[in-house]
């Protein structure tokens, strides 16, 4: 069983592996016992030295305002959206749950980071799309760009004035689509998982325009975990100074470009002249960072197959595990494949797709 259901990052330890035994780091018994790093900041965890690397790799991208913006320092953007979520309502105190709403396809997480806990301070609203705005009542819409899953560039569908925007951005990256302006917005999520590959660190970041959002924010990090682990914050401040400082043997991003380009044509070329799986396609695009024009490769491929067929369990039937379009809020004829994983698996799925076109086909 093959698993692209997924967004594992595992495409990415062929590069860390030719980097190699260089970069090491060596924790002494005594450093870093103390929950706090610096209690005079607001973000107390957080190591001055991560939000740093953090701004110097944005500014070398060019994928996001930072100067003049608040760090909170995260487990992997998950907690973020959470953070986030109870920064916007705590304050309100309003006598029902505000609705969260994102527009179809949207991630699938969504749902379940939404409802999880059953909070009184905030639901799941369903799609942007179709959004009925009940008596001017404060909501809050989730912008995904690129999209996960159809890596479409995203702004806010709802647009109404009593609205609050979360913009997550964990796909906002040179390898996946074309940096075209850095990014702007009151909160804007960003994570190493998808970023570098680090998934298993679990280190996300929140750039917040209003202080008092960051406070609030960092206080749910407070309340929820106490923090984060300072061994993962070293790994990240570590990692991200090799790539802004392309300190490594090769660019970082032009392998991840790479990468992401040949397993996007590969999958084109085994899907040309074929009507019954659909991916999308996207005109090239500027990129600022790249300067030059670009073909967006997404994370994912956000298939399509003809009206009634169940893709995920025919993608099943062939020992490919994929996830299921009612899950992103569309019908069971779409389903999402993961481009993240290990170059053997991404080969086994191409020798595999004849069977699962002729089982489309009939």
């Amino acid at each position: 069983m093959l698993d692209f259901d997924k967004g594992d990052p595992t495409m990415y330890e062929a590069y860390w592996k030719s980097v190699g035994d260089d970069f090491k780091i060596t924790l002494p018994a005594s450093i870093l016992l103390s929950y706090f790093t610096n209690p005079k900041s607001f973000c107390w965890y957080a190591l001055p030295k991560l939000e740093q690397e953090i701004k110097n790799l944005h500014n070398l991208v060019g994928n996001a305002v930072v100067e003049g913006r608040h760090i909170v320092v995260g487990n992997g953007s998950s907690q973020l959206i959470q953070a986030a979520l109870y920064a916007l309502t705590e304050p309100l105190d309003l006598p029902s749950p505000i609705n969260v709403v994102s527009a179809a396809p949207f991630y699938s997480c969504y749902p379940q980071i939404s409802d999880y806990v059953r909070s009184g301070l905030f639901k799941w609203g369903g799609d942007a799309h179709v959004y009925i705005d009940h008596d001017s009542q404060p909501y809050i819409e989730m912008v995904t760009s690129p999209n996960n899953p159809d890596g479409e560039l995203r702004g806010p569908v709802v647009n109404k004035v009593n609205g609050m925007l979360v913009h997550d951005l964990a796909y906002y990256w040179p390898q996946y689509t074309a940096i075209t302006d850095p990014a702007d917005h009151d909160i804007m999520l960003f994570t190493v998982s998808k970023c570098t590959g680090h998934a298993g660190s679990r280190i996300g970041w929140a750039i917040v325009k209003d202080l008092d959002v960051a406070k609030r924010m960092v206080k749910f990090m407070e309340i929820s975990t106490i923090g984060v682990s300072k061994e993962a914050q070293l790994r990240a401040i570590s990692i991200l100074e090799m790539i802004s400082t392309n300190s490594c043997p090769s660019n970082f991003f032009e392998f991840g470009q790479f990468v992401m380009a040949e397993r996007w044509k590969k999958l084109r070329e085994a899907l040309q002249g074929i009507d019954v799986l659909q991916i999308p396609n996207f005109p090239p695009q500027h990129c600022n960072f790249k300067t030059d024009f670009l073909h967006c490769t997404p994370a994912y491929a956000w298939m399509k197959a003809q009206v009634g067929i169940n893709l995920e369990e025919v993608m099943q039937e062939e020992s490919i595990r994929v996830r299921g379009g009612k899950t992103f809020g569309c019908p069971s004829n779409y389903a999402r494949l993961s481009m993240l994983g290990r170059d053997n698996d991404f080969d086994l799925l191409l020798k595999r797709l004849p069977s699962i076109l002729k089982r489309l086909a009939h």
